[in-house]
């Protein structure tokens, strides 16, 4: 266990910043998506990435506990982008 107070190692700097980055990154895109919608070129390319080269359609299941369903993708990532919640999947 670390002593309250001390900085942390080198592995541990890289996790945190590593974390951070990432974060960055979703809010990022989460602001690319807020400027210029679902259907930007751009936007459209990071959701084809992120889901193995194909949108999904129709409705969503996700991961998150009482909101289980969406009726597209593009509604599920501004859902999980107001929450704050990126890593959230369908």
């Amino acid at each position: 266990a670390q002593q309250l107070g001390t900085p942390l190692s080198d592995q541990e700097y890289r996790q945190f910043f590593r974390s951070l980055r990432t974060a960055h990154r979703a809010s990022t895109a989460c602001l690319l998506r807020e400027l210029y919608g679902c259907q930007n070129p751009l936007v459209r390319r990071l959701d084809e990435y992120e889901n193995h080269g194909v949108i999904p359609e129709g409705p969503i299941c996700s991961e998150l506990p009482g909101t289980p369903f969406f009726p597209d993708f593009c509604t599920f990532s501004f859902y999980r982008c107001t929450r704050k919640r990126y890593f959230i999947k369908v």
